[in-house]
């Protein structure tokens, strides 16, 4: 769910500056010299495309590749439908990164959907996203992914922890090294990016090679039938609800666009290779699990650990920690990007009076919003040691399904505005993909409404909770709504 940034500079050079149309906060707040515009500028380093591209690689690939098809495999029992339902999630997700690499191109500030939102819809909208961002898409996710690092890197090596404090221990090391990188600036953040991602990606494409070349001429059980005698239409659906999950985060790019080298013309080449070359390593991945076991190898218990099992059947049982190693990698990779880019948006909100003016102060030196990375590591870490992001995590999906439509539908508003350079990168297949793509998102949410109804309430819950902030700072504050 899913899924690294610096300072918001205004339209580009070749349009006037304007403030958003759709708020004006009419308080203090927005006046103060530290947030005003020519700090904005003031960025020391910018990141290149192919930085750009690490952190949204990152981002996506996490631990879900090496885990989900095992439940496929027992919900779903037929290997070429699983392979179909990867193959369905990767056009969904390209078809997503066309769509916003046109957005992201419009209007490359930090901040990413909220500044969609905001565009489109109003500030209550974008605000909303915003709050389900700190609470879930970025707060519970980075916790989550901590947490299953630890669980794995005890694995690599094994300790006893009866109390669970050293995995605690070291779910928060990597979060809060992270956190410290990323505040030295752009530039550090980046570096450390560009290692973790490099060194995962090897070593996850030496996992394919090798498991390619173990399994060639040995496709009795990716060409196996079904063991389930006929999927059912709701496991084919929920499978795919999984899939799409997995693939989440290929908009992370416009979250940190403005830490971009001219983002106009390449957030939607970041966006659009970097979500199509992790849809070849998960095809592919799945080929090696689907061709090293069989269907019921997939499914029996434990259900998991799929990467491993592959692993263990191919190479011997001292393989498992080779996979293990891998997955600390690619984990510690997307906490990374998560600690990256998820601040943005609340530096975001500050910057627009949304929230409180304190977050919106860039450090003086590096120029990033350390404060907004802070404040996200600070919520994180208290849900690593409370344990409470397990059930946001379980009602996550239907949150950042809608969200996700909403903001596939921003193009429609916005498509017929100044906004929207004619000269620049353009969806192709408009209307009918971003409609398309709506629709599928949508779906994704009433399939969790009826799958899950008691997650779903909670989940909306979680979004509805940001209201009563939004008008209550809104009175305080001063902010004004205007109709976009």
């Amino acid at each position: 769910m899913v899924a690294s940034q610096a300072s918001l500079s205004m339209v580009g050079k070749d349009r006037k500056k304007r403030k958003p149309p759709h708020f004006h906060p009419t308080s203090n707040a927005m006046s103060d010299s530290s947030i005003s515009e020519p700090n904005l500028k003031s960025t020391t380093q910018k990141i290149g495309w192919f930085t750009a591209s690490c952190v949204l690689v990152s981002n996506i690939i996490g631990g879900g590749i090496f885990t989900t098809t095992g439940l496929m495999a027992r919900d779903v029992g037929d290997p070429m439908l699983i392979l179909l339902l990867w193959f369905a999630g990767a056009l969904f997700a390209l078809g997503g990164a066309m769509v916003y690499g046109e957005l992201g191109a419009a209007l490359p500030h930090a901040g990413g959907d909220y500044v969609y939102l905001r565009e489109a819809y109003g500030p209550l909208v974008a605000f909303l996203s915003g709050w389900t961002s700190f609470t879930i898409g970025f707060g519970a996710a980075v916790a989550a992914s901590a947490i299953s690092f630890s669980s794995y890197a005890l694995r690599v090596i094994p300790v006893e922890d009866e109390q669970g404090w050293v995995a605690k221990s070291l779910s928060l090391s990597l979060l809060w090294i992270a956190t410290l990188m990323h505040c030295r600036g752009v530039g550090a953040g980046g570096r450390m990016q560009l290692l973790l991602t490099t060194t995962k990606v090897v070593a996850i494409g030496g996992l394919i090679l090798g498991g390619l070349a173990a399994v060639v001429g040995n496709g009795d059980a990716l060409f196996s039938g079904p063991t389930v005698q006929q999927p059912t239409l709701g496991a084919s659906a929920i499978a795919l609800v999984i899939v799409t999950y997995c693939y989440l985060g290929w908009n992370v790019a416009g979250y940190i666009a403005n830490d971009i080298v001219n983002p106009r013309r390449t957030l939607p080449k970041i966006m659009i290779g970097g979500t199509a070359f992790v849809a070849v390593i998960y095809l592919l991945l799945n080929v090696v699990y689907l061709s090293a076991l069989s269907i019921t190898e997939l499914a029996s218990e434990p259900i998991v650990p799929v990467a491993e099992k592959a692993a263990t059947a191919l190479w011997g049982p001292q393989s498992g920690r080779l996979v293990a190693a891998i997955l600390c990698l690619s984990i510690a990779g997307a906490v990374s990007a998560m600690t990256w880019a998820g601040p943005r948006v609340y530096w975001a909100m500050a910057r627009d009076g949304m929230i409180s003016p304190w977050l919106a102060q860039l450090h003086p030196r590096t120029t990033v919003p350390a404060r907004a990375i802070v404040f996200q590591s600070l919520w994180a870490s208290l849900l690593i040691l409370s344990g409470t992001f397990e059930q946001l995590l379980v009602y996550s999906g239907l949150v950042l399904s809608l969200f996700m439509a909403l903001t596939l539908s921003t193009i429609f508003r916005l498509r017929s505005t100044s906004i929207m350079n004619l000269h620049q990168y353009r969806a192709p297949l408009y209307p009918f993909l971003p409609a398309a793509l709506v629709i599928g998102a949508f779906t994704l949410v009433i399939y969790s409404l009826v799958q899950r109804p008691t997650e779903s309430l909670y989940g909306a819950a979680t979004v509805l909770s940001g209201i009563p902030l939004y008008y209550f700072w809104r009175r305080r504050h001063g902010l004004r709504q205007h109709k976009p």
